[in-house]
């Protein structure tokens, strides 16, 4: 792998096919969504969006929310559970 290192890292295969296609690749892969099981959270709303809509800060508010609650989510499995 250029740039040296052990190999033996987390990303150090997608650092190596970078490197690999460093002269032939145009643009560049992160446009691409990364796979797992674990879906992309979204928010859904009862009004489609159009550049003039009059409640964007209620849809901001309930994006804000929704990232609290995830944030919350994260959070909780740090902490140990308490059982009796």
């Amino acid at each position: 792998m250029a740039g040296g290192g052990s190999g033996k890292g987390l990303y150090d295969h997608l650092y190596k096919r970078f490197f690999d296609q460093r002269d032939t690749h145009e643009g560049y892969s992160f446009q691409e969504p990364p796979g797992g099981s674990a879906e992309t959270p979204t928010v859904t709303f009862d009004e489609k969006l159009e550049w003039w809509t009059w409640n964007r800060w209620k849809r901001r508010k309930k994006i804000l929310a929704e990232r609290d609650r995830l944030q919350q989510d994260i959070l909780q499995i740090k902490k140990p559970t308490q059982s009796k």
